[in-house]
Protein backbone atom coordinates (compact mmCIF):
# COMPACT_ATOMS: atom_id res chain seq x y z
CA UNK A 1 0.00 0.00 0.00
CA UNK A 2 2.67 2.05 1.19
CA UNK A 3 4.66 1.52 -1.97
CA UNK A 4 1.96 2.45 -4.01
CA UNK A 5 1.68 5.66 -2.93
CA UNK A 6 4.77 7.11 -2.93
CA UNK A 7 5.39 5.92 -6.56
CA UNK A 8 7.57 2.73 -5.82
CA UNK A 9 6.06 0.60 -8.17
CA UNK A 10 9.27 -2.18 -9.70
CA UNK A 11 9.16 -5.20 -7.16
CA UNK A 12 12.84 -6.10 -6.24
CA UNK A 13 13.77 -8.99 -4.19
CA UNK A 14 12.93 -8.06 -0.80
CA UNK A 15 11.76 -4.19 -1.51
CA UNK A 16 9.88 -2.24 -3.74
CA UNK A 17 11.53 0.87 -5.88
CA UNK A 18 10.66 4.03 -8.27
CA UNK A 19 9.60 7.41 -7.51
CA UNK A 20 13.29 7.95 -5.35
CA UNK A 21 11.84 5.59 -3.12
CA UNK A 22 13.13 2.03 -1.71
CA UNK A 23 9.85 0.38 0.17
CA UNK A 24 11.53 -2.81 2.58
CA UNK A 25 9.48 -4.70 5.07
CA UNK A 26 10.22 -6.73 8.52
CA UNK A 27 8.34 -9.19 9.34
CA UNK A 28 7.64 -9.87 13.30
CA UNK A 29 10.79 -9.66 15.15
CA UNK A 30 13.75 -9.76 13.06
CA UNK A 31 16.03 -8.98 15.51
CA UNK A 32 15.83 -9.69 19.75
CA UNK A 33 17.88 -9.40 22.91
CA UNK A 34 20.68 -11.78 23.20
CA UNK A 35 20.67 -14.88 24.96
CA UNK A 36 22.66 -15.18 27.97
CA UNK A 37 25.41 -17.78 26.62
CA UNK A 38 26.06 -14.82 23.94
CA UNK A 39 27.70 -12.66 26.80
CA UNK A 40 29.20 -15.89 28.86
CA UNK A 41 29.81 -19.44 27.26
CA UNK A 42 29.80 -20.72 30.53
CA UNK A 43 26.14 -19.65 31.19
CA UNK A 44 24.63 -21.51 28.53
CA UNK A 45 24.31 -24.29 31.07
CA UNK A 46 21.54 -23.95 34.22
CA UNK A 47 23.96 -23.48 37.46
CA UNK A 48 22.02 -22.28 40.81
CA UNK A 49 25.62 -20.46 41.38
CA UNK A 50 25.52 -18.39 38.22
CA UNK A 51 22.13 -16.99 39.15
CA UNK A 52 20.84 -13.78 38.48
CA UNK A 53 22.22 -13.27 35.27
CA UNK A 54 22.27 -9.08 34.13
CA UNK A 55 24.80 -8.16 31.77
CA UNK A 56 26.37 -4.61 31.54
CA UNK A 57 24.84 -3.78 28.72
CA UNK A 58 22.08 -5.51 27.11
CA UNK A 59 22.93 -6.17 23.15
CA UNK A 60 20.08 -7.54 20.31
CA UNK A 61 20.98 -10.18 17.31
CA UNK A 62 19.34 -11.39 14.51
CA UNK A 63 16.57 -13.84 15.07
CA UNK A 64 18.32 -17.35 14.01
CA UNK A 65 16.47 -18.04 10.57
CA UNK A 66 17.15 -18.15 6.73
CA UNK A 67 14.56 -15.97 5.62
CA UNK A 68 15.37 -13.20 8.74
CA UNK A 69 18.89 -13.17 7.75
CA UNK A 70 17.89 -13.31 4.03
CA UNK A 71 15.48 -9.76 4.31
CA UNK A 72 17.87 -8.20 7.12
CA UNK A 73 20.45 -8.39 4.68
CA UNK A 74 18.41 -6.68 2.01
CA UNK A 75 17.69 -3.71 4.86
CA UNK A 76 21.21 -3.60 5.78
CA UNK A 77 22.24 -2.89 2.35
CA UNK A 78 18.91 -0.30 1.33
CA UNK A 79 19.94 1.63 4.78
CA UNK A 80 23.67 1.70 3.93
CA UNK A 81 22.74 3.39 0.60
CA UNK A 82 20.01 5.67 1.38
CA UNK A 83 19.62 9.24 1.99
CA UNK A 84 17.31 9.36 4.83
CA UNK A 85 14.54 6.69 6.31
CA UNK A 86 11.27 6.51 6.93
CA UNK A 87 10.28 4.39 10.11
CA UNK A 88 6.53 2.80 8.59
CA UNK A 89 6.23 0.52 11.61
CA UNK A 90 2.96 0.02 13.18
CA UNK A 91 2.06 2.83 15.34
CA UNK A 92 3.03 1.51 18.77
CA UNK A 93 5.45 0.49 21.28
CA UNK A 94 6.21 -2.84 19.92
CA UNK A 95 6.21 -1.79 16.05
CA UNK A 96 8.87 1.36 17.20
CA UNK A 97 10.68 -1.61 19.19
CA UNK A 98 10.83 -4.07 16.58
CA UNK A 99 12.07 -1.24 13.38
CA UNK A 100 14.67 1.05 15.96
CA UNK A 101 16.17 -2.64 16.54
CA UNK A 102 16.23 -3.79 12.71
CA UNK A 103 17.64 -0.02 12.51
CA UNK A 104 20.43 -0.34 15.33
CA UNK A 105 21.43 -3.40 13.81
CA UNK A 106 22.01 -2.62 10.45
CA UNK A 107 24.41 0.71 12.09
CA UNK A 108 21.82 3.19 10.69
CA UNK A 109 23.21 6.37 10.27
CA UNK A 110 21.41 8.32 8.08
CA UNK A 111 18.19 10.87 9.70
CA UNK A 112 15.18 9.08 10.62
CA UNK A 113 11.54 10.51 10.06
CA UNK A 114 8.70 8.72 11.55
CA UNK A 115 5.38 8.00 10.06
CA UNK A 116 2.82 7.84 12.60
CA UNK A 117 -1.00 6.81 11.53
CA UNK A 118 -4.26 5.13 12.84
CA UNK A 119 -5.38 3.20 9.75
CA UNK A 120 -4.43 2.44 6.93
CA UNK A 121 -7.09 3.78 4.24
CA UNK A 122 -5.29 5.83 1.08
CA UNK A 123 -6.21 9.17 2.52
CA UNK A 124 -4.61 8.01 5.79
CA UNK A 125 -1.35 7.22 4.20
CA UNK A 126 -1.46 10.35 2.46
CA UNK A 127 -1.89 12.61 5.09
CA UNK A 128 0.74 10.91 6.88
CA UNK A 129 3.44 11.03 4.61
CA UNK A 130 2.20 15.07 4.60
CA UNK A 131 3.04 15.58 7.79
CA UNK A 132 5.97 13.18 8.71
CA UNK A 133 7.57 13.13 12.01
CA UNK A 134 10.99 13.42 13.32
CA UNK A 135 12.38 10.16 15.05
CA UNK A 136 13.32 11.90 18.06
CA UNK A 137 9.89 12.59 18.89
CA UNK A 138 9.34 8.74 19.57
CA UNK A 139 12.63 7.78 21.46
CA UNK A 140 10.74 7.49 24.94
CA UNK A 141 8.06 4.99 23.50
CA UNK A 142 11.13 3.20 22.05
CA UNK A 143 13.47 3.53 25.48
CA UNK A 144 9.48 1.86 27.01
CA UNK A 145 9.15 -0.99 24.55
CA UNK A 146 13.14 -2.10 25.22
CA UNK A 147 12.60 -1.48 28.92
CA UNK A 148 9.33 -3.81 28.76
CA UNK A 149 11.45 -6.42 26.42
CA UNK A 150 14.55 -6.56 29.12
CA UNK A 151 11.95 -6.77 32.43
CA UNK A 152 9.96 -9.64 30.62
CA UNK A 153 14.15 -10.93 29.74
CA UNK A 154 15.22 -10.78 33.66
CA UNK A 155 12.28 -12.25 35.04
CA UNK A 156 11.76 -15.02 32.30
CA UNK A 157 15.56 -16.17 32.30
CA UNK A 158 16.55 -16.06 35.69
CA UNK A 159 13.16 -16.55 37.38
CA UNK A 160 12.70 -20.06 34.77
CA UNK A 161 16.32 -21.02 35.46
CA UNK A 162 15.51 -20.35 39.70
CA UNK A 163 12.45 -22.43 40.39
CA UNK A 164 13.56 -25.18 37.29
CA UNK A 165 16.46 -26.14 38.96
CA UNK A 166 14.95 -25.87 42.91
CA UNK A 167 11.78 -27.74 42.22
CA UNK A 168 11.67 -28.83 38.18
CA UNK A 169 11.93 -33.12 38.60
CA UNK A 170 13.01 -35.21 35.83
CA UNK A 171 14.22 -32.47 33.98
CA UNK A 172 10.59 -30.83 34.07
CA UNK A 173 11.01 -26.62 33.00
CA UNK A 174 9.03 -24.35 34.99
CA UNK A 175 7.86 -21.68 33.36
CA UNK A 176 8.30 -18.28 34.93
CA UNK A 177 7.13 -14.83 33.85
CA UNK A 178 6.36 -11.10 34.12
CA UNK A 179 3.03 -11.53 32.86
CA UNK A 180 2.21 -15.54 32.78
CA UNK A 181 2.57 -16.15 36.80
CA UNK A 182 0.53 -13.56 38.36
CA UNK A 183 -1.87 -14.71 36.43
CA UNK A 184 -1.30 -18.27 37.13
CA UNK A 185 -1.40 -16.94 40.87
CA UNK A 186 -4.71 -15.50 40.58
CA UNK A 187 -6.21 -19.10 38.78
CA UNK A 188 -4.62 -20.91 41.57
CA UNK A 189 -5.65 -18.75 44.34
CA UNK A 190 -9.79 -18.98 42.43
CA UNK A 191 -9.13 -22.48 42.31
CA UNK A 192 -8.62 -23.03 45.94
CA UNK A 193 -11.67 -20.29 47.13
CA UNK A 194 -13.97 -22.80 45.38
CA UNK A 195 -12.24 -26.25 46.78
CA UNK A 196 -12.28 -24.86 50.27
CA UNK A 197 -15.82 -23.33 50.28
CA UNK A 198 -17.96 -24.50 52.81
CA UNK A 199 -21.89 -23.60 51.42
CA UNK A 200 -23.65 -21.58 54.42
CA UNK A 201 -27.11 -21.65 54.53
CA UNK A 202 -29.58 -18.46 54.05
CA UNK A 203 -33.30 -17.35 54.02
CA UNK A 204 -35.25 -15.18 52.03
CA UNK A 205 -38.52 -13.78 52.18
CA UNK A 206 -40.47 -12.73 49.14
CA UNK A 207 -44.21 -12.10 48.46
CA UNK A 208 -46.02 -11.83 44.98
CA UNK A 209 -48.21 -9.55 45.11
CA UNK A 210 -50.76 -8.21 41.72
CA UNK A 211 -48.43 -10.89 40.19
CA UNK A 212 -45.17 -9.03 40.94
CA UNK A 213 -42.66 -10.61 43.33
CA UNK A 214 -41.48 -7.93 46.34
CA UNK A 215 -38.16 -9.03 48.41
CA UNK A 216 -38.21 -8.15 52.43
CA UNK A 217 -35.82 -5.22 52.47
CA UNK A 218 -33.59 -5.94 54.91
CA UNK A 219 -32.13 -8.34 53.04
CA UNK A 220 -31.14 -12.46 54.02
CA UNK A 221 -31.41 -13.97 57.03
CA UNK A 222 -28.78 -15.67 58.86
CA UNK A 223 -31.16 -17.56 60.91
CA UNK A 224 -33.89 -19.51 60.11
CA UNK A 225 -35.98 -18.12 63.41
CA UNK A 226 -35.60 -14.99 62.45
CA UNK A 227 -37.14 -15.14 59.49
CA UNK A 228 -39.72 -17.46 60.44
CA UNK A 229 -41.02 -15.50 63.10
CA UNK A 230 -41.79 -12.88 60.39
CA UNK A 231 -42.85 -15.25 57.61
CA UNK A 232 -45.90 -16.45 60.30
CA UNK A 233 -46.43 -13.16 61.09
CA UNK A 234 -47.48 -11.81 57.40
CA UNK A 235 -49.09 -14.82 56.09
CA UNK A 236 -52.53 -13.39 57.66
CA UNK A 237 -52.42 -9.65 56.44
CA UNK A 238 -53.03 -7.92 53.54
CA UNK A 239 -50.42 -6.33 51.45
CA UNK A 240 -50.46 -2.47 51.12
CA UNK A 241 -48.30 -0.61 49.08
CA UNK A 242 -46.58 2.98 51.19
CA UNK A 243 -44.71 4.39 48.51
CA UNK A 244 -44.18 4.30 44.73
CA UNK A 245 -41.35 7.02 43.83
CA UNK A 246 -40.43 7.16 39.99
CA UNK A 247 -36.72 8.51 38.48
CA UNK A 248 -36.01 9.76 35.39
CA UNK A 249 -32.89 9.46 34.35
CA UNK A 250 -30.54 8.92 31.67
CA UNK A 251 -28.76 6.41 30.45
CA UNK A 252 -25.22 6.55 27.86
CA UNK A 253 -24.41 5.14 24.92
CA UNK A 254 -21.54 2.21 25.66
CA UNK A 255 -18.30 3.91 25.44
CA UNK A 256 -16.31 2.51 22.34
CA UNK A 257 -13.90 0.05 21.83
CA UNK A 258 -10.30 -0.34 23.44
CA UNK A 259 -8.71 -3.58 22.65
CA UNK A 260 -9.70 -5.12 25.77
CA UNK A 261 -13.15 -3.83 25.81
CA UNK A 262 -13.43 -5.80 22.65
CA UNK A 263 -11.91 -8.92 23.54
CA UNK A 264 -14.19 -9.06 26.55
CA UNK A 265 -17.34 -8.25 24.71
CA UNK A 266 -16.17 -10.83 22.08
CA UNK A 267 -15.88 -13.80 24.97
CA UNK A 268 -18.94 -12.63 26.02
CA UNK A 269 -20.84 -12.80 23.24
CA UNK A 270 -19.06 -15.04 20.30
CA UNK A 271 -17.50 -17.00 22.54
CA UNK A 272 -14.26 -15.84 20.78
CA UNK A 273 -10.46 -16.49 22.64
CA UNK A 274 -8.86 -12.96 23.36
CA UNK A 275 -6.03 -14.09 20.84
CA UNK A 276 -8.99 -14.92 18.37
CA UNK A 277 -10.70 -11.09 18.16
CA UNK A 278 -7.05 -9.56 18.22
CA UNK A 279 -6.28 -11.80 15.39
CA UNK A 280 -9.73 -11.01 13.51
CA UNK A 281 -9.42 -7.27 14.15
CA UNK A 282 -6.11 -7.31 12.83
CA UNK A 283 -7.03 -8.38 9.94
CA UNK A 284 -9.70 -6.24 9.37
CA UNK A 285 -7.19 -3.21 10.30
CA UNK A 286 -5.31 -4.73 7.20
CA UNK A 287 -8.26 -4.95 5.12
CA UNK A 288 -8.92 -0.94 6.18
CA UNK A 289 -12.12 -1.25 7.26
CA UNK A 290 -11.09 -0.49 10.79
CA UNK A 291 -8.40 1.51 12.89
CA UNK A 292 -5.79 0.12 14.43
CA UNK A 293 -6.66 -2.41 16.93
CA UNK A 294 -3.94 -2.30 19.53
CA UNK A 295 -5.02 0.36 21.83
CA UNK A 296 -5.93 1.11 25.74
CA UNK A 297 -8.15 4.09 25.25
CA UNK A 298 -12.13 4.31 24.34
CA UNK A 299 -12.09 7.86 23.59
CA UNK A 300 -11.20 9.89 20.09
CA UNK A 301 -8.90 13.01 19.91
CA UNK A 302 -10.94 16.39 18.67
CA UNK A 303 -9.08 16.46 15.52
CA UNK A 304 -10.78 13.42 14.35
CA UNK A 305 -14.94 14.91 14.48
CA UNK A 306 -14.68 16.82 11.47
CA UNK A 307 -14.22 13.50 9.86
CA UNK A 308 -17.41 12.08 11.49
CA UNK A 309 -20.03 12.74 8.67
CA UNK A 310 -17.61 11.70 6.35
CA UNK A 311 -17.04 7.82 8.45
CA UNK A 312 -20.58 7.65 8.89
CA UNK A 313 -21.62 8.65 5.07
CA UNK A 314 -19.86 5.33 3.51
CA UNK A 315 -21.27 3.06 6.03
CA UNK A 316 -23.70 1.94 3.31
CA UNK A 317 -25.01 -0.99 4.84
CA UNK A 318 -26.37 0.67 8.11
CA UNK A 319 -28.04 3.76 6.32
CA UNK A 320 -30.97 3.15 8.14
CA UNK A 321 -29.08 4.18 11.04
CA UNK A 322 -26.86 6.76 10.04
CA UNK A 323 -29.02 8.43 7.99
CA UNK A 324 -30.95 10.44 10.73
CA UNK A 325 -27.77 10.85 12.30
CA UNK A 326 -26.38 12.86 8.78
CA UNK A 327 -29.92 15.46 8.61
CA UNK A 328 -28.78 17.27 11.29
CA UNK A 329 -25.56 18.52 13.45
CA UNK A 330 -23.51 15.65 14.65
CA UNK A 331 -23.37 15.42 18.40
CA UNK A 332 -20.02 15.94 20.17
CA UNK A 333 -19.60 14.89 23.54
CA UNK A 334 -17.15 14.76 25.87
CA UNK A 335 -17.77 11.55 26.45
CA UNK A 336 -16.27 10.79 23.15
CA UNK A 337 -13.64 13.31 22.32
CA UNK A 338 -11.15 14.04 24.81
CA UNK A 339 -7.77 14.73 23.73
CA UNK A 340 -6.29 14.24 27.45
CA UNK A 341 -7.32 10.62 27.19
CA UNK A 342 -5.73 9.64 24.09
CA UNK A 343 -2.22 8.37 24.01
CA UNK A 344 -0.52 6.62 20.80
CA UNK A 345 -4.06 5.65 19.55
CA UNK A 346 -7.33 6.39 19.55
CA UNK A 347 -10.63 3.98 20.24
CA UNK A 348 -11.25 1.39 17.84
CA UNK A 349 -13.69 2.55 15.09
CA UNK A 350 -14.79 1.93 11.22
CA UNK A 351 -13.03 3.63 8.56
CA UNK A 352 -15.85 4.11 6.47
CA UNK A 353 -14.73 1.16 4.20
CA UNK A 354 -17.17 -1.91 3.53
CA UNK A 355 -15.15 -4.65 2.36
CA UNK A 356 -15.97 -8.00 1.70
CA UNK A 357 -16.13 -9.88 5.11
CA UNK A 358 -16.15 -13.46 6.46
CA UNK A 359 -18.50 -14.03 8.76
CA UNK A 360 -16.79 -13.97 12.18
CA UNK A 361 -14.92 -10.71 10.63
CA UNK A 362 -18.64 -9.62 10.17
CA UNK A 363 -19.64 -10.16 13.82
CA UNK A 364 -16.53 -7.86 15.12
CA UNK A 365 -16.94 -5.13 12.02
CA UNK A 366 -20.71 -5.07 12.87
CA UNK A 367 -20.28 -4.81 17.05
CA UNK A 368 -17.42 -1.97 16.49
CA UNK A 369 -19.52 0.04 13.72
CA UNK A 370 -22.96 -0.09 15.88
CA UNK A 371 -20.83 1.20 18.97
CA UNK A 372 -19.52 3.82 16.48
CA UNK A 373 -22.94 5.06 15.57
CA UNK A 374 -24.14 4.87 19.15
CA UNK A 375 -22.42 7.16 20.55
CA UNK A 376 -23.36 9.75 18.31
CA UNK A 377 -27.40 8.93 19.36
CA UNK A 378 -29.06 10.99 21.45
CA UNK A 379 -29.10 9.35 25.11
CA UNK A 380 -31.50 7.05 26.36
CA UNK A 381 -34.61 7.92 28.89
CA UNK A 382 -35.65 6.18 31.54
CA UNK A 383 -37.73 5.96 34.73
CA UNK A 384 -36.72 4.14 37.75
CA UNK A 385 -39.40 2.76 39.43
CA UNK A 386 -39.00 1.96 43.09
CA UNK A 387 -42.08 0.07 44.93
CA UNK A 388 -42.27 0.01 48.87
CA UNK A 389 -45.22 -2.40 50.50
CA UNK A 390 -45.70 -3.89 54.06
CA UNK A 391 -47.60 -6.72 55.56
CA UNK A 392 -48.44 -6.90 59.10
CA UNK A 393 -45.88 -4.16 59.48
CA UNK A 394 -42.84 -5.85 57.12
CA UNK A 395 -41.55 -4.06 54.82
CA UNK A 396 -41.05 -5.35 51.03
CA UNK A 397 -39.53 -3.62 48.12
CA UNK A 398 -39.36 -3.85 44.12
CA UNK A 399 -37.76 -2.14 41.38
CA UNK A 400 -38.38 -2.26 37.53
CA UNK A 401 -37.13 0.26 34.96
CA UNK A 402 -39.13 1.46 31.60
CA UNK A 403 -37.41 2.64 28.80
CA UNK A 404 -39.09 6.18 27.97
CA UNK A 405 -37.08 7.18 24.26
CA UNK A 406 -34.64 4.78 23.10
CA UNK A 407 -32.05 6.92 21.84
CA UNK A 408 -28.99 5.34 21.38
CA UNK A 409 -31.02 1.84 21.71
CA UNK A 410 -32.23 1.89 18.50
CA UNK A 411 -28.30 0.76 17.11
CA UNK A 412 -28.27 -2.44 18.88
CA UNK A 413 -32.39 -3.16 17.85
CA UNK A 414 -31.92 -6.71 15.81
CA UNK A 415 -34.40 -9.42 15.44
CA UNK A 416 -32.54 -11.25 18.82
CA UNK A 417 -33.40 -7.74 20.66
CA UNK A 418 -36.77 -7.01 19.54
CA UNK A 419 -37.69 -10.08 21.42
CA UNK A 420 -36.00 -9.46 24.25
CA UNK A 421 -37.91 -5.92 24.45
CA UNK A 422 -41.32 -7.85 23.83
CA UNK A 423 -40.73 -10.21 26.81
CA UNK A 424 -39.38 -7.19 29.47
CA UNK A 425 -42.94 -4.96 28.06
CA UNK A 426 -44.56 -8.10 29.87
CA UNK A 427 -42.43 -7.87 32.50
CA UNK A 428 -42.57 -4.35 33.29
CA UNK A 429 -44.18 -2.89 36.69
CA UNK A 430 -48.02 -3.03 36.96
CA UNK A 431 -49.42 0.71 37.97
CA UNK A 432 -49.17 0.91 41.68
CA UNK A 433 -51.01 3.58 43.58
CA UNK A 434 -50.05 4.26 47.16
CA UNK A 435 -52.51 3.03 50.14
CA UNK A 436 -53.93 0.03 47.84
CA UNK A 437 -54.46 -3.25 49.41
CA UNK A 438 -55.25 -6.53 48.50
CA UNK A 439 -54.11 -9.98 49.31
CA UNK A 440 -50.53 -11.70 48.59
CA UNK A 441 -48.21 -14.73 48.68
CA UNK A 442 -45.81 -14.79 50.93
CA UNK A 443 -42.79 -17.29 50.19
CA UNK A 444 -39.90 -18.37 52.87
CA UNK A 445 -37.19 -20.31 51.29
CA UNK A 446 -34.20 -21.88 52.22
CA UNK A 447 -30.66 -21.63 50.23
CA UNK A 448 -27.61 -21.75 49.70
CA UNK A 449 -24.12 -18.95 49.31
CA UNK A 450 -22.42 -20.38 46.19
CA UNK A 451 -18.65 -20.69 45.86
CA UNK A 452 -16.85 -17.49 43.19
CA UNK A 453 -16.69 -18.34 39.71
CA UNK A 454 -14.08 -19.51 37.92
CA UNK A 455 -12.52 -17.08 35.78
CA UNK A 456 -13.77 -16.77 32.02
CA UNK A 457 -11.24 -15.29 29.80
CA UNK A 458 -13.69 -12.63 29.82
CA UNK A 459 -13.19 -12.02 33.65
CA UNK A 460 -9.73 -12.76 33.98
CA UNK A 461 -8.96 -10.22 30.91
CA UNK A 462 -11.04 -7.65 32.60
Amino acid sequence: EIAKIVGANSRRDGFYEGNGYWVSWTFGHLCGLKEPHDYKESDKFWDLYNLPIVPKEFGIKLISNKGVEKQFNTIKKLIGECEEIINCGDAGQEGELIQRWVMKHAECKVPVKRLWISSLTEEAIKTGFKKLMDAKDFDSLYNAGECRAISDWLYGINATRLFTMKYGKNKQVFSVGRVQTPTLAMLVKRFKEIENFMPQPYWELQTTYRNTLFNFEEGRFLKKEDGQFLADKVTDSDFEIISVTKKKGKEYAPKLFDLTGLQVYSNNKFGFSADETLKIVQKLYEMKVVTYPRVDTTFLPNDVFPKISGILSKLSNYSELTQPLLKQKIKKSKRVFDDKKVTDHHAIIPTGIQGNLQYNQQQIFDIITRRFIAVFYPDSEVSNTAVIGKAAEVPFKTTGKEILTKGWRVAFETEESKIKKELNEQMTLPSFVKAEKGPHEPSFLEKETKPPRNFSEASLLR
